[in-house]
């Protein structure tokens, strides 16, 4: 009986730790996608297009330069002084944007803010997939994964409202107080992992070492065209509007988002009942579907259904790469595993920008959308072959 009691404890999905850092994730990704109207503020500014750029770009290199550490530290000292350390980074980083100008100290601003981005995207994962039980980690990873995607509609929306009432001061102060938020969230939570320290046993093999193992390469490799085939929406899908006339990026947004959250929580469970493969491979087909759709959209209802489509594509895709991260990576490499995990979706931004604004520039939107649909396309099925016979 005993016995039986642990084992449903074990396999519970809502415990208190999930819960905390699935609201702390909440409040921070809220906080951060309040910065999808920076560029807005920098126009203000007077700042040109090239500058917003290097700004943006600077805040992803700088994201990238910290992964290596941040895996080794989760590996070796554990996930929650990371994420009080990457907290406290928010917090200070939010906090300087009420003392910007167009100078050199907005480049600073901006890399503290990338360091802390980074950080807080890469532990709070690590963490949460401590939290989920082996035999219900797809279901447990696409929950969590509604604390981040949520946002993503929410951040927009809160962000309008509050530029319609105020000035850009405002919003820095709302982002802040959801920094804090999220922090104060975070401070009860118990370490879950076993530092490498108190396991020596099973010693972590290291960043570079994880970056090529076997079984994980085939992953980096679709999570990278999956994360620069992202760019063509989140980077682009603005300036598409307004180019077209056609739809509304909050329209797209939130219906991405909708469809994407109701999927894992109404079906999360289908791929650890299906197996993750059987889910992915649809998943990716629909992404592209919606890059499709939208190169040849000619109303707002196609760029609602597209925004559909491609949440319902992400809305999988997304998790179960990071699922499969989690099961092929050894357990005292957790970390650095996830550290390069999320360090792709920034690589994504420097190389999907560039490439798929270079593609607009010479042939237009509807080729751009095109090639986003064909990288998904041929990235799945390179994935395939070169994956086959592993779960």
């Amino acid at each position: 009986m005993k016995e039986r009691i642990a084992s449903t404890q074990r396999d519970r999905l809502l415990s208190g730790p999930f819960v905390l850092v699935s609201l702390s994730n909440f409040f921070q990704g809220i906080a951060f996608n309040l910065f999808l109207h920076f560029p807005g503020f920098l126009s203000e500014l007077g700042a040109r297009e090239a500058q917003i750029g290097l700004l943006f770009g600077l805040s992803s290199v700088a994201s990238i330069a910290a992964r290596p550490k941040l895996g080794q530290v989760m590996d070796t000292r554990g996930r929650r002084g990371v994420i009080l350390v990457g907290n406290a980074l928010h917090v200070v980083a939010l906090a300087l944007y009420l003392t910007v100008h167009l100078g050199p100290w907005i480049y600073f601003v901006r890399i503290l803010h990338g360091l802390a981005v980074a950080i807080l995207f890469t532990v709070l994962f690590t963490y949460a997939a401590d939290c989920v039980p082996e035999k219900r980690r797809m279901q447990g990873l696409m929950l969590f994964g509604v604390s981040g995607m949520l946002p993503i509609a929410l951040g927009g929306l809160l962000g309008d409202a509050l530029l319609a009432r105020a000035d850009f001061s405002l919003l820095f102060q709302v982002a802040l107080g959801l920094a804090i938020l999220a922090a104060l969230l975070a401070l009860p939570l118990p370490e879950m992992s076993t530092p490498a320290s108190a396991n020596a046993e099973e010693a972590p093999v290291g960043f570079r070492k994880v970056l090529v193992q076997p079984q994980l390469v085939t992953v980096w490799g679709l999570t990278a065209i999956f994360s620069i085939a992202l760019a063509a929406m989140f980077t682009f899908l603005r300036t598409f509007v307004d180019a077209s006339g056609i739809g509304s990026v909050g329209g797209f947004f939130g219906a991405y988002a909708s469809v994407a959250v109701t999927l894992r929580v109404v079906a999360g469970w289908l791929p650890d009942r299906v197996g993750a493969k059987r889910v992915l491979y649809p998943a990716l087909a629909t992404l592209a579907a919606g890059f499709l759709l939208l190169a040849f959209a000619s109303s707002s209802r196609d760029v609602l259904v597209a925004g559909a489509l491609c949440g319902a594509g992400h809305g999988y895709t997304f998790p179960l790469l990071f699922g499969m991260v989690v099961g092929r990576a050894r357990t005292a490499d957790r970390g650095s595993a996830m550290a390069i995990y999320t360090a792709l979706f920034d690589v994504g931004v420097l190389i999907g920008g560039p490439l798929l604004g270079f593609v607009i520039e010479i042939r237009g939107y509807t080729e751009m959308f095109i090639t986003a649909a064909a990288l998904v396309t041929i990235g799945t099925v390179i994935f395939a072959v070169a994956d086959r016979g592993r779960s």
